[in-house]
């Protein structure tokens, strides 16, 4: 079974390893890197542009020619956002040069662990396997000029493509199948990076504790689903795919309005200390009952 890489940790895991991150790197960018370290929730000091971002995983070829970065979105922010972080990184290269020459070559990785519910300026909805944002100029033959490379990409498995490479798809298969079908899947294992990850995410061979992480994480992300859906069936439903219950939830709301001690809450209801604390700063408004 596999562990999802729509979870924070299990991706950093998986793509923080050298073999992976290096092969994936290879299969999304046809770039070869080496890299010495990889480094997760990187961030510049100063700040550029004012902005304080935080990388999920970043590293930089072992030559100081390429830096690369991957972003693990499991919500859907605007474009906007993501084109902040990869100008803020490509500027982060300059904050040093005397001639505003940047001699790194900045590839931004953007992966989408759901379907986009966002649309385009023009009201279009964007359905789009992959998208790809270079900011070499072209000509007016349309004919690239490359002058420096900074590229940015989007993957989101939701979508197909007849058109998506091979290389590509291996990668968005293992993520998809990983999300919705992690005991049922289809993956190229010749791929030694893909064969990497499939190892560190493979459910039976984890730690007791990465287990405890991969289950916090789970709840909290149905929790808030449910949450922002209340009254909502849709919200409801998608809450209890994702492996907890609806009436967990009003149970340990009641417990919690009625002042019963964490300890009790977490018998009752068998959810996490963790979620039960997202349920007490959501209900921390509301009057606790002192009656009891």
């Amino acid at each position: 079974m596999l562990a999802p890489l729509d979870n924070e940790k299990v991706f950093k895991k998986a793509f923080t390893d050298k073999i992976v991150f290096t092969q994936f790197v290879k299969d999304i960018l046809e770039v070869d890197i080496d890299v010495d370290k990889i480094e997760t929730e990187k961030q510049f000091k100063p700040k550029a542009m004012f902005i304080d971002l935080k990388l999920d995983i970043f590293a930089q070829s072992k030559d100081k020619r390429i830096i690369i970065e991957i972003q693990r979105v499991e919500y859907d922010y605007h474009f906007d956002r993501f084109q902040n972080y990869f100008f803020s990184t490509i500027i982060e290269q300059q904050k040093s040069a005397k001639k505003y020459k940047i001699d790194q070559t900045v590839y931004s990785i953007v992966v989408l662990t759901t379907p986009y519910t966002i649309n385009q300026r023009t009201g279009e909805p964007i359905e789009n396997e992959i998208l790809i944002q270079n900011l070499d100029p072209e000509t007016l033959e349309r004919k690239k000029i490359k002058l420096s490379g900074h590229t940015q990409i989007f993957l989101n498995p939701h979508y197909r493509s007849e058109k998506t490479p091979k290389r590509i798809l291996d990668w968005l298969d293992l993520i998809y199948a990983s999300i919705k079908s992690p005991e049922q899947y289809t993956i190229n294992l010749k791929n030694k990076g893909i064969k990497r990850a499939f190892e560190l995410i493979d459910v039976e061979k984890m730690d007791a504790e990465s287990l405890r992480q991969i289950k916090i994480s789970t709840e909290t992300k149905a929790l808030h689903t449910i949450l922002e859906n209340r009254g909502i069936e849709k919200g409801i439903e998608k809450g209890i795919e994702k492996g907890i219950e609806k009436g967990k939830i009003e149970t340990a709301e009641e417990m919690i309005i009625d002042n019963e001690p964490i300890d009790r809450i977490i018998k009752y209801t068998k959810l996490s200390k963790e979620t039960i604390e997202v349920l007490i700063n959501k209900l921390k408004d509301k009057p606790l009952n002192t009656t009891k």
